[in-house]
């Protein structure tokens, strides 16, 4: 079995791992992810107890306990190319013994649920709605780097999509992966829509915004919109699900994503208080994950 270079997984002096700063054992295997840092603090209010807490950079974390159950809040930054950090991390604190530098034999599966804002493609799903993302789309390329990509996609509607769109070779392969079931079904319900996310690898352009730059296709996110694969249509924009989706798949954990939606880009509208609808909403993911 290889040992892993220090190089390749570098460890702090106080035994924590080099971005999170946590510890093995300050990690739970129920874990809400949060883009917002200052999110970390709304989640864990609604905590029993909050035993460890680490700040570095955009990584802020809390781990305590939810109706007597462990449970850790970490928040990611934004974008996809944190959620590789993150998600490697937090796999290395269950999976890779610190001691031997060598990756353990019995492994071990974090429930990961992200919980964050986005932007509606569809007319129908107004702002201050949530959506569940049965599966996301990934603009970001991230998931390509990663032998295994093709195991884990679903490739018949990678190629459904790429061919609706007329797909740029200049950007980057789109992935499709699928969300946890186990996760779907416990997180599914009432006031919960289940949709289809894109996660862009920015917030303008990528997103088919245009302030200054013109966009290289400006009719990208009408055709996104039009776009049916089966009873699947795209619902939303985000910047994260994909990665989460990806990795989680090729490292044997399971994964799903809840945002409100607090832009309709459609019509045009926006949220009044978003604040309010995700506070709601982590009520509602923390009541159903642990079956209140």
């Amino acid at each position: 079995m290889r040992r892993i270079e220090e190089s390749e997984l570098i460890i702090n002096d106080d035994g924590s791992v080099f971005h999170l700063h946590l510890r093995p054992d300050e990690l739970a295997d129920t874990v809400i992810l949060v883009g917002d840092p200052g999110r970390v603090e709304l989640v864990a209010s609604f905590f029993d107890t909050v035993e460890f807490e680490k700040h570095n950079r955009e990584f802020v974390s809390k781990t305590g306990t939810y109706n007597g159950r462990g449970i850790t809040v970490v928040s990611t930054g934004i974008g996809t190319d944190n959620i590789d950090i993150v998600l490697t991390e937090l796999d290395a604190l269950l999976n890779i013994d610190f001691t031997t530098r060598m990756v353990k034999d019995k492994l071990t599966s974090l429930r990961l649920v992200r919980i964050g804002t986005s932007g509606s493609l569809q007319k129908d799903l107004p702002v201050d709605s949530w959506v569940l993302s049965e599966k996301a789309i990934g603009f970001d390329g991230l998931l390509n780097y990663y032998a295994g990509r093709d195991d884990v996609s679903d490739l018949e509607f990678e190629k459904a999509f790429t061919t609706a769109l007329d797909w740029n070779g200049q950007l980057a392969a789109p992935y499709v992966v699928n969300a946890s079931e186990e996760l779907v079904k416990t997180l599914e319900g009432d006031g919960i829509t289940k949709g289809v996310n894109i996660s862009a690898p920015g917030f303008y352009g990528p997103q088919g915004r245009v302030l200054r730059l013109e966009l290289a296709d400006p009719d990208i996110n009408s055709k996104i919109t039009a776009f049916r694969f089966k009873e699947y249509r795209v619902t939303n924009y985000e910047m994260e699900c994909s990665a989460i989706y990806g990795l989680s798949a090729l490292m044997g954990h399971r994964a799903a994503t809840v945002c409100a939606i607090i832009a309709n880009r459609l019509a045009g509208t926006s949220s009044a208080d978003y604040k309010k609808t995700i506070e709601k909403l982590v009520r509602t993911v923390l009541s159903r994950l642990f079956n209140d």
